[in-house]
C-alpha cells in the first residue's frame, strides 16, 4: 500500500455548459481525490468559451486504515 500523498495542483478548466461545480470536480478526480479547491480566475475570451483557472489540493494515494501503521 503506498501512503497518501498532498500534491497542489493548478488548473485550466473550459467549462461547458450545466452545472459548473460536478464539472470541476470531475476534473480534479482524474489527478486524485480534492481536498479542498478554489476558483481563483476567470478569463472571458473573445474567440472561444471562458477558461477558469482552479487551484486545488490533492490526495494522491490511500490512506493507512485504523489501527496501521504509515
Amino acid at each position: 500500500m503506498s501512503e497518501a500523498e498532498l500534491h497542489p495542483l493548478l488548473l485550466q478548466l473550459e467549462p461547458e455548459p450545466g452545472p459548473l461545480t460536478p464539472q470541476i470536480l470531475r476534473a480534479l478526480r482524474t489527478h486524485g481525490r480534492p481536498l479542498r479547491w478554489a476558483i481563483t480566475a476567470a478569463e472571458r475570451r473573445a474567440d472561444g468559451p471562458a477558461r477558469l483557472q482552479i487551484e486545488a489540493v490533492i490526495l494522491r494515494g490511500e490512506l493507512p486504515r485504523s489501527g496501521e501503521q504509515p
